[in-house]
Formats: C-alpha cells, sequence, structure tokens
C-alpha cells in the first residue's frame, strides 16, 4: 500500500467545466488514475512525448485509460478500458535520454464516446460522468466506516505514517474519500478500475468497505505471524545463553567432558572405519558441531543423517572375488546360451585379477535389441565373480541430482542413486548395472549423462564426489556396467568412457535351444508345474517362434510360452491328471490364429516389388519397397513416412534409371508418359536411411522392365549416381533379420564382408550371400539384368568419351 498525500486536494467549484471533449489519451500499464489526486508519470516513447508537447501547447488536458491485464503490449485505444480519468498537466520537465516526467492533476471520471484521431496519438471524444448525488445521509456512516477501516489498516502496516490518518479525517466529500482510498489501496488493477467504473457513491463505498475488510483481515494475519516468528527468535536466543550458563556451570563442576552416548558412538564408529584423513577430518568436524547443539535444533537432525551415512558406507568393505576362470566360465553358459564375447571379455578380467590384484574394474555398455538378456547378463557376471550386485534404472531420468545428490542444506536432501546402491550392496567393489542409459533425458534441473561422465570415467571416479556427502567416495573398484538398445542416442563423450559391446538378436536354432533350456523350465515353475505334468515338442516351439513372435531376443516368446503353461494349469486345475505334450497342432488351441507369416514369395510375385534389409533399435528387420506407375508427366511420388536421406535414394534411383534406360531395355520416351510411385509399407512407422537405395533400384527396374524380382532375395546397400554399390551398417542384425524371416539369398556391399564375422554360422549356413561393387551385379542376380547393363554401361561410356574428344576437337580447330 502507498502513502496517502499530507494534505488534502482543494477541490475546484466545477473540475470538469473546462475539460474539453475532445481528448489525447495516455494508456497506463498496471496503475488507475483516480479524480482528485496528483500523480506523476514517466513519458518515454516518440508518439507519447509528442502527445504531452502538443497538449503543452494547448489546453493542458489529456485522458488516461487503463490497458487491460492479459492483453498484448501495445498501447493501443482498442486494449484499454472504456472508462478513465481526466487530467490537466501542471508540470512537465524532460530528461536527457528524450523522455519527460509530468505531474498531472487528476480531474473528473470520462468515458470514451468515438474515436477521432489513431496517429501520431490517439484522440478521442469524451463523455464526462458524474458523481450520483443520493442521500447523504446514507453516506455518513460508510465513510465513517471506511475511515475506521483504514486508520485499522494503517496501524497494522509498518510503511505507512501515522499522519495518514488526519489526512482521511480532513476530507468531508464521500465521493473523494473513496477516490482517495482506493487510489492507495494494495489490490489488483482489475479491482481498482472496477471503483473507477462506479459512478454512485453509495455502491462505491460499499464495495470500497468490503475491499478494506479482506485488507485488514490480511494485515492482521501478516502481523500475528511477524510476531510469532519474532517470539520464536527471542525464544531460540534464550535458549542460547542457557546453554552457555549450563556449560559455564559444567566447567566450573567438572562435568564438561561427560558426552552425548550418541556422539560418542559415532565417534567410535569413524574411528574404526578406517577412513581416508580428508573424510575423516570432515566426519569429526560435524560430529563436533552436532556434540554443541541441542537434541530439540533442526540442524541436529540435519547433522544425524549425514553422519548416518557416513558410518553406513562400505568405505573399505569389500567381496572377495572368486578368480576361478573355469568356475566363472562355467556359471555364465549355465544361465545364458551364446554370447561368446561377452563371456571371454569375463573371463579375460578374471585373469588380468590374477595378475594384478589391484586392477581397476572394466566399464562395459552391453547394446543390443530388447530381450537378448543384457539385464540377466550382468546378475550372471555378479555371481560368476561372486560380488554384489545392484541396479539402477536411467530411463527417463532428467534431474542430475538423482547422479550426485543434493546439498545437505536443503530440507530432505539426500545422496545421489549412486551412493544410495553403494550403501545398499554393502560393498565397495559391487556389479553395478545402469539399466537404459540411452534413454537419459535433460531438462532445466541439469543433464544427468554428463554427471556420469566423472562416475564411468577410470582417471575420476576414485574421487567421486556427491553433494550431500561433499567428501570424496571411491568408485574405482565397482565394477560398471550398461544396457543401452542403441548407440545413438549415448553423448559421444559419454560413449568414449565405456567399452562397447555389442550383442546380436538369436537365430531360430539358440532360440530353441534357449526355449528348451531356459525359458520352458521358468515357466513351468512360475506356474506350478513341472516337466512330467508338461511337454513342449521341438515343432512346437518352432511354431511359436515363428508363427506367433517376431523379435530379436526371446521376451514376447517367453511370454507366448507362458500364455500356454497358463492354459495348461487352467486344465490341471479342472481335475486332469494325465500328462500333456504340446505338439504343433495344439499350439493354436492355446495361443489362437498364427500371428507372423512369411511373405516374400507372395510379395514379390509381380513386378516393382523389392525386398530389403532394415536396422532397427529392436533389431533387424525385413522391409517391402513397392513401386507402381500412373499416367502422368515424368513426376516421382514417394509415401511411407520416409526421412530426407531415404527420399535422396529414391532420387538418386531415377536419375539413374533415366541415364541407362536404353541399357536396361527400357524407352526413354516413356518416362514423360507417367508418373512413378514408391510407397513402403508400414507407413505409420517412421524410415530413413542410405540403404534401402539398391532395394528401390531394384523394385524401380523391375516395374519398368516388368520382370519380377528372383523369389527369396532380400538386399542392402548404398547407391550412387554412377552406379556403385557403398558399404551401410547394421550388417549382423539385417543378416540375422533375413535369416529369421525365411530368407534364401543376400545381397550385401562387397565392402561389409568384414561384418560378417559376428554373425553366427547356424545363420551363415542357411543363407546364400552376394557379395556386389555395383548395381549391375545386383541387377544380374536379381532380375537377369546384369550383361545387358554392364555392357550397356560400357559402351555408353565409349560414346560419351568420343563424343567429347569430337566436342574438343571442333572448339581448337582454326
Amino acid at each position: 500500500m502507498s502513502d496517502l498525500p499530507s494534505t488534502a486536494i482543494e477541490l475546484p467549484s466545477d473540475p470538469g467545466a473546462e475539460i474539453p471533449r475532445n481528448l489525447p489519451i495516455l494508456i497506463l500499464t498496471g496503475q488507475v488514475a483516480f479524480p482528485m489526486s496528483v500523480l506523476p508519470f514517466r513519458i518515454n516513447g516518440k508518439n507519447d512525448t509528442k502527445l504531452i508537447d502538443d497538449a503543452i501547447m494547448g489546453s493542458r488536458y489529456v485522458g488516461l485509460l487503463t490497458r487491460r491485464n492479459g492483453e498484448s503490449d501495445s498501447k493501443s485505444i482498442d486494449n484499454a478500458y472504456e472508462i478513465g480519468s481526466a487530467g490537466r498537466i501542471l508540470q512537465m520537465q524532460r530528461v536527457a535520454d528524450g523522455s519527460m516526467n509530468v505531474v498531472i492533476q487528476i480531474l473528473r471520471r470520462f468515458r470514451v464516446a468515438g474515436v477521432e484521431q489513431r496517429e501520431p496519438y490517439t484522440v478521442v471524444h469524451a463523455e464526462l460522468l458524474k458523481d450520483s448525488t443520493g442521500d447523504e445521509k446514507k453516506l455518513v456512516p460508510l465513510a465513517t466506516a471506511v475511515r475506521m477501516q483504514m486508520s485499522r489498516l494503517i496501524s497494522l502496516s509498518p510503511d505507512i505514517p501515522d499522519a495518514a490518518s488526519q489526512v482521511l479525517d480532513n476530507i468531508d466529500d464521500p465521493g473523494f474519500l473513496a477516490d482517495l482510498v482506493a487510489g492507495n489501496l494494495n489490490i489488483a488493477v482489475e479491482e481498482k478500475q472496477k471503483i473507477l467504473e462506479i459512478t454512485d457513491r453509495k455502491k462505491r463505498l460499499e464495495r470500497l468497505t468490503f475491499l478494506l475488510a479482506k485488507e485488514v483481515e490480511m494485515m492482521e494475519l501478516s502481523d500475528k505471524i511477524r510476531n510469532d516468528v519474532r517470539s520464536s527468535i527471542d525464544k531460540s536466543q534464550r535458549e542460547y545463553f542457557l546453554r552457555q550458563q549450563l556449560k559455564a556451570i559444567q566447567d566450573e563442576l567438572g562435568e564438561a567432558d561427560r558426552a552425548k552416548p550418541e556422539v560418542e558412538e559415532y565417534r567410535e564408529k569413524i574411528e574404526a572405519l578406517g577412513l581416508k584423513e580428508e573424510v575423516k577430518k570432515e566426519a569429526l568436524r560435524e560430529l563436533n558441531r552436532l556434540s554443541q547443539m541441542n537434541e530439540a535444533s533442526a540442524e541436529y537432525h540435519v547433522i544425524s543423517s549425514y553422519l548416518d551415512w557416513i558410518v553406513e558406507l562400505p568405505w573399505n568393505t569389500s567381496t572377495e572375488d572368486n578368480l576361478d576362470t573355469q568356475r566363472a566360465e562355467a556359471i555364465l553358459n549355465e544361465d545364458h546360451y551364446g554370447l561368446d564375447k561377452v563371456k571371454r571379455r569375463i573371463v579375460e578380467y578374471l585373469a588380468v585379477r590374477k595378475l594384478k590384484k589391484d586392477a581397476a574394474g572394466p566399464i562395459l555398455c552391453f547394446v543390443g535389441p530388447p530381450g537378448v538378456g543384457k539385464t540377466s547378463l550382468g546378475q550372471s557376471i555378479a555371481r560368476a565373480l561372486g560380488r554384489k550386485f545392484v541396479r539402477m534404472s536411467l530411463g527417463g531420468m532428467r534431474d542430475e541430482a538423482e547422479i550426485r545428490g543434493h546439498r545437505k542444506t536443503y530440507v530432505g536432501a539426500l545422496p545421489g542413486r549412486i551412493i544410495q546402491n553403494i550403501r545398499k550392496a554393502q560393498s565397495n567393489n559391487p556389479v553395478f548395472m545402469l539399466d537404459e542409459i540411452d534413454k537419459l533425458g535433460s531438462d532445466f534441473r541439469g543433464d544427468p549423462s554428463s554427471a556420469l561422465l566423472e562416475v564411468l570415467d577410470p582417471a575420476q571416479n576414485d574421487t567421486f564426489s556427491d553433494l550431500y556427502l561433499n567428501v570424496p567416495y571411491d568408485l574405482s573398484k565397482v565394477m560398471f556396467i550398461a544396457t543401452a538398445n542403441m548407440l545413438d542416442t549415448i553423448p559421444w563423450a559419454l560413449r568414449d568412457r565405456m567399452e562397447i559391446i555389442e550383442i546380436p538378436g538369436y537365430t531360430l536354432e539358440e532360440k530353441l535351444h534357449i526355449a528348451r533350456k531356459y525359458l520352458v523350465p521358468r515357466q513351468l515353475d512360475a506356474h506350478g508345474l513341472d516337466k512330467k505334468r508338461l511337454k513342449f515338442s521341438a515343432a512346437a516351439l518352432r511354431l511359436i517362434i515363428n508363427g506367433y513372435t517376431r523379435e530379436a531376443g526371446v521376451r514376447n516368446l517367453e511370454r507366448e510360452i507362458a500364455n500356454v503353461c497358463r492354459g495348461c494349469a487352467r486344465t490341471f486345475a479342472e481335475g486332469r491328471r494325465k500328462p500333456i505334450t504340446i505338439d504343433s497342432s495344439d499350439v493354436p488351441k492355446y495361443l489362437g490364429n498364427q500371428k507372423v507369416y512369411r511373405e516374400v514369395a507372395e510379395r514379390t510375385r509381380i513386378p516393382g516389388v523389392a525386398t530389403g534389409l532394415a536396422w532397427t533399435a529392436t533389431g533387424g528387420d525385413i522391409l517391402f519397397i513397392e513401386a507402381t506407375r500412373m499416367p502422368g508427366k515424368g513426376g516421382l511420388v514417394l509415401t511411407g513416412q520416409l526421412g530426407d536421406v531415404m527420399k535422396e535414394s529414391a532420387q538418386a534411383v531415377m536419375s539413374y534409371v533415366r541415364a541407362n534406360a536404353k541399357d536396361l531395355g527400357i524407352d526413354p520416351e516413356e518416362f514423360g508418359k507417367f508418373d512413378i510411385h514408391i510407397h513402403v509399407p508400414a507407413g505409420a512407422v517412421p524410415k530413413d536411411g542410405p540403404s534401402a537405395g539398391v532395394t528401390i533400384l531394384t523394385a524401380v527396374t523391375s516395374l519398368l522392365t516388368g520382370k519380377t524380382v528372383k523369389t527369396g532375395l532380400a538386399m542392402t546397400g548404398e547407391i550412387t549416381l554412377r552406379g556403385l554399390v557403398l558399404p551401410v551398417g547394421g550388417i549382423k542384425e539385417k543378416v540375422l533379420a533375413a535369416s529369421r524371416a525365411g530368407i534364401k539369398e543376400v545381397v550385401l556391399p562387397v565392402r561389409c564382408k568384414n561384418d560378417l564375422v559376428d554373425v553366427p554360422e547356424s545363420a551363415k549356413k542357411k543363407l546364400t550371400i552376394h557379395f556386389v561393387s555395383r548395381m549391375s551385379e545386383v541387377l544380374a542376380i536379381a532380375l537377369g539384368l546384369g550383361d545387358a547393363v554392364r555392357d550397356g554401361s560400357a559402351s555408353s561410356s565409349k560414346k560419351r568419351k568420343a563424343t567429347r574428344r569430337a566436342q574438343s576437337r571442333t572448339k581448337t580447330s582454326p
């Protein structure tokens, strides 16, 4: 609330007698001008300063309107209220920056009756408003109530001088009293505008009485809170002086060394931990602070919680590694089938630990599609090493404090989840799994991936600093294992600190072996069954794998096996005693109709359809590329949610086909008579990348030549305008996807040959793999057009060279 003026304004006999009907308008922001007040304003802007200059040279009268709250920042008359106040400029002073300081005496209310001018400033036709005359006897009690409420408000507010009450007592006019109080009341602009628009003095005073009652109530509550706080501070000071006196008395009696039992307990634990000097010094410093505090103090519990964390952390407690490499390998083989690269890396680490006892723990990152066993592999590694296992999910984490913790000065502060899980493990060398590291996020609370840089850096994590502990903690003995579905979303600095181990999807034989050895026994046990009561034939498992799942891992496979087990459990629960053997003919009874069909042969029986290989975050997959033509003018239509790179590949295909049309047996004149439409099904799934180039070219060439693509053939590779086939990524996942889909032959770029090293032999034996370097070789395999294209390309090249030589001779001849 602002201070009231020290003296009342002398009322002119008729404040509106000289006010012109056309007024230039100043738009106010966050302020309402009430009649019979004198207000200072700072005028900025070219148009407003010109308005003041013109008013000074003229009648000196201006109109003041308030901008509506929530409207745009524009000071247009359209964004202002219709009722405002007219006033006369008493004083104007120019400032060096071009602005003006103006003092205006506010005289009368007015309503905007029309707009006379908009540029360079607004001029309106003003309809002056008068306060309604009513029964003065009814106004006196309301005015008295306003004075009493305002006097109470002045007494409660430390910002208003007591002399302001005398100003109110000297005002006799009820309307002027209401305007003066409303103008100085700390209420919303909208509420002030409502009071300004009330010309009935009785209603204006009644509204003001209601608002003043609310203000008085709020000020009384604020005053009560201030008094309570002051009493609390006085009580704390009193307790402090009493404790000091008690300490002096204990000194005189020789009882000063009699410490609290909790303090001594903390001290013994700190001494027994064998902490580093820096950590011990900080712990003892906090302990000394605790010993001098009252147990009722809030700070006492903060320090007590901090010391609890210090004494409960495993600073020097480690589990002893079992360095028997043969035992570790046996455990890993027992829990997981395949995954030879990961198992070899763990056994190598144990071998190094045998030779060097203080070797730092490795920092690994398992990358692979969902369901291949990345998380469970971490548990097996912990069991093989004889270590504790803790898991921390990073998926969706956006707060850096989840890693580093909060400073203990905050209410409810805790260490980060790294330190929390270390305490949970009660060992300073657990196997620590950071699950879904590729799904970290970031926002205004920080970037957790940046905080992990220190955790996963072997050169720094021996002095990891949690904000809550505020002392270094050694994480170098921890074996960190991160898991991810893809590497693209992991920041490069974080990726550089980890040893990446890719885990591919499983082949049919591997899934069959995993189902027999791991999944079926686990689900039998989960459903209260055993292998004597329920058996799965190999044919049934093959049907479930091929007909009900299409995945790189085995998660859905286990889910379908569980569905069969539930159905059989119900049968046994209803009274069946005879064992059940699930054969392929029994599977639809429990799982319904087959969900996955191999449609490669059916889809490629007509020209214009080719099968490609794609990489996704869930492993490899096959995709069909379809091409058709319709009457047109040589246009190209692309559909199927294709990204920019894939669209450019399609444009490169059309350029290559048109440039080599004759060699491909296509009439060049035909291109201007039709449009080509290329579509990649599964239109709801976004697709991008250059690896579909050879597939698009094969589909388009098949369409235009009328030749169907070889059945059971899939391909991948990037193309160039010169007909070269360039290498692409994800070869391992793509080849496994081809094997799962029943593909017989695969076309790969020749420079991807080395990428087949990690592909299981069982998958490679099923496939005939063609390595190519030019598109002519692809078309020879897929469509039988290779010789014509190769020869045609060579002859066309010779023709172009001959033409250039002829042109050169023509230009240089005299």
